[in-house]
């Protein structure tokens, strides 16, 4: 029977395809070490393999398996920049610290495929993205987007798609034009999750998953991290939980909350199938983001569900399958293999929340959906910081990030409201 994680409905097409899962031990007695990392998603482990081969005594904790979260059941698209667009960081923080933002970002992606290469991991790559616009009013806005990237941002691998050519790529007469991204790509999330857990396994690293913090608290100049059969003591800690963190830490609790996402994939289309026929992943202009793929094998990996409040949906297929329809009719009968979903650490403004939340405890999520490349970079980021050079991760650090109203009794039902609501101006 699948394993079926206690934090994440459904059983993914990831866990079909990615190959062998290792498995690490649970912590059983006290640890001392240079780094504890809280947290085996993306950033941990990144971080902890970036330690790792610096010759750091390093020790990574995940409550689950590694790859329970958010990291191993992804969209898996990479995109590019931030996730708040770059004319966007301008207006808010002027032309040079959004470069500088978007430099970041443009480094992160090339930095995740060469780890990959280096390191021998087979993350299933595949090139080009299309954003498409599914409201004609709104066409403006990729036109401006498209004039901004390349003459003043300096991405000259973005072009403008007219209805036509949207047509011819997408497979569907659905949306009325978009952007072609042929410097980015889609890769598989979970076998970059394993990956990664070996190499920093490899380079010395202390992996132990099911083991749970239950706190985190500063002694005497020294980090001490509880969980129910052993303590960690260290000189610094990540706490790297995202959506997943609970009340474990009460600042990071305010500032990221979780906004469930869901995913269904079908049997593989064929060859000959009209759909995303040059392989592209896609997203559309949607506050509820639809995001969609192919894999390399030929199935249609779709997303675009998500719920705002606590609890597991039922029934997810049913739910993609509609999605799927909207946009391909053919494919009303097709069999869906796998449905299933995850929680994204989401902020106000859907900027990465890193903040050292008590004297040498460094927090760091709320990707927004924007984590691929982004929370695989903060984890060499902050091994950067760990090495005395704090200068790129402080770009991060120094983002105005405001808690959620409400407090713990309201945040949830006033977030429900707020998406709802854009959810809702989808429609018109």
């Amino acid at each position: 029977m699948p394993y079926q994680s206690p934090i994440s409905p459904g059983y993914s097409w990831y866990e079909d395809t990615a190959g062998p899962r290792p498995e690490y031990p649970a912590l059983d007695g006290d640890l001392a070490c240079d780094v504890v990392i809280v947290g085996g998603g993306f950033t941990g482990l990144s971080a902890a393999a970036h330690l790792a081969k610096a010759g750091v005594n390093v020790a990574l904790i995940e409550g689950n398996r590694i790859g329970d979260g958010a990291s191993g059941r992804n969209g898996g698209q990479l995109g590019t920049g931030q996730r708040a667009g770059a004319e966007e960081m301008e207006k808010e923080f002027g032309f040079a610290r959004a470069k500088a933002l978007f430099d970041l970002a443009e480094e992160a992606k090339a930095h995740l495929l060469e780890f990959a290469a280096t390191n021998d991991i087979e993350i299933d790559f595949r090139p080009g993205h299309l954003n498409v616009c599914h409201r004609e009013r709104d066409l403006p806005e990729f036109l401006e987007h498209v004039e901004a990237m390349t003459t003043r941002f300096n991405y000259p691998d973005i072009a403008y798609m007219d209805a036509a050519e949207t047509r011819a790529r997408m497979g569907s007469d659905h949306y009325f034009g978009g952007v072609r991204d042929t410097g980015t790509g889609h890769i598989h999330p979970l076998k970059l999750v394993i990956g990664t857990a070996r190499v920093a396994a490899a380079s010395g690293a202390k992996l132990f998953e099911n083991t749970k913090a239950s706190g985190v608290k500063t002694n005497g100049g020294k980090v001490v991290v509880t969980t129910p059969r052993g303590t960690i003591t260290a000189q610094k800690c990540l706490i790297a939980v995202n959506a997943y963190g609970g009340e474990l830490e009460p600042k990071t609790a305010a500032h990221i909350m979780p906004l469930g996402s869901f995913i269904g994939a079908t049997v593989p289309l064929g060859d000959d199938s009209p759909v995303l026929p040059g392989g592209e992943s896609v997203s559309d202009s949607r506050f509820v983001v639809r995001y969609f793929r192919r894999a390399k094998t030929g199935e249609l990996l779709f997303g675009g569900r998500e719920i705002y409040a606590p609890g597991d949906p039922q029934d997810i297929h049913i739910h993609i399958r509609r999605q799927i329809v909207e946009i391909y009719p053919e494919l009303k009968d097709v069999e869906i293999t796998h449905a299933w979903g995850g929680y994204v650490g989401i902020t106000m403004p859907r900027k990465p929340y890193v903040r050292e939340v008590m004297p040498g405890v460094i927090a760091a999520g709320g990707y927004s959906g924007h984590g691929v490349m982004l929370s695989n970079f903060m984890g060499k980021l902050y091994a950067e910081t760990v090495a005395g050079n704090r200068d790129r991760l402080k770009l991060f650090e120094d983002l105005k990030i405001p808690p959620f109203p409400g407090g713990r009794t309201f945040r949830t039902p006033l977030l429900f409201l707020a998406l709802n609501w854009f959810a809702m101006r989808d429609r018109f």
